[in-house]
């Protein structure tokens, strides 16, 4: 997927619409794992645009940890305040779920000519209650 840089315009519409989330996954003292990137990967597929919190990081480690996990996920930063990271990765177009069809009734299908013909010269059995 070929990522552009946001606009300005674009950052601060990302930006407003961010304010009300809350964060959906923490970083803490392990830092980056791979189970937390797989995380943040999963929160992106689901909701574009996600908070990161991060617990107990120097302030110049942030910087680094941001770099990193946009450049793994294809991600961008829309902000960086603190210890919240802001990111957003556009979702990609969906192909249309097909169509569910309601389950054919199954009927017993003769398998050869034989059993056709003797099914059609048997009369059937209807149970009485």
């Amino acid at each position: 997927m070929d990522m552009t840089e946001l606009t300005t315009e674009r950052r601060k519409a990302l930006r407003a619409a961010a304010h009300h989330l809350d964060p959906v996954v923490s970083l803490g003292q392990h830092g980056l794992t791979e189970a937390v990137l797989k995380e943040i990967d999963r929160a992106l597929k689901a909701h574009e645009l996600i908070k990161v919190k991060l617990h107990g990081i120097e302030r110049e480690d942030r910087d680094q940890i941001l770099a990193s996990i946009c450049a793994t996920l294809a991600c961008e930063p829309a902000q960086h305040i603190g210890n919240i990271l802001i990111l957003w990765r556009e979702k990609p177009a969906e192909a249309p779920a097909p169509k569910k069809t309601s389950p054919a009734r199954r009927t017993a299908q003769p398998k050869t000519k034989k059993q056709a013909a003797a099914a059609a010269e048997k009369p059937r059995r209807r149970s009485i209650r």
